[in-house]
């Protein structure tokens, strides 16, 4: 699983005109699912993102987790995070799982996130119009892969 990390002091995410998630400080989180993922993947993610120190303490150094400031994740799908761009000029891909895989994989890393922090969603699948107003900006890319 990739994950695309941004702090941001507000996000949101529209389906059709309609705000379906919406969060003020905390996380937006763009999340990719690779053939092969599975649970283990997903535990990896979530062992390390509620708990990371990136956002500001009282001297403004990057030293407290979003669990410390009480923040919130919006969680959108993004398949083009496993696109592979080494040939061509057309992303392949090839490296993303099937739909119906990647949905059941999104919707449980959504579920188990919850037990950390407030979670809002995305539609799987849907054409989503996505507002990030970043803080910092500071922005991180996890690879399960690499953890």
């Amino acid at each position: 699983m990739i994950a695309l990390l941004q702090r941001v002091r507000s996000s949101s995410v529209r389906v059709d005109g309609k705000v379906v998630g919406a969060i003020g400080p905390g996380l937006n989180i763009l999340l990719g699912v690779v053939k092969g993922d599975d649970e283990e993947s997903m535990g990896k993610l979530l062992a390390k993102i509620p708990h990371l120190r990136i956002f500001p303490d009282e001297e403004g150094r990057m030293n407290l987790s979003l669990l410390e400031v009480g923040g919130s994740a919006l969680v959108v799908s993004q398949f083009t995070l496993v696109a592979s761009l080494k040939r061509g000029r057309r992303p392949s891909f090839d490296r993303a799982m099937p739909p119906e895989e990647a949905e059941r994989l999104y919707e449980r890393f959504c579920e188990e996130l919850e037990h950390f922090v407030p979670v809002e969603r995305g539609v799987f699948g849907a054409m989503m119009e996505v507002e990030i107003l970043n803080d910092g900006p500071v922005t991180l890319i996890l690879d399960s892969r690499e953890l």
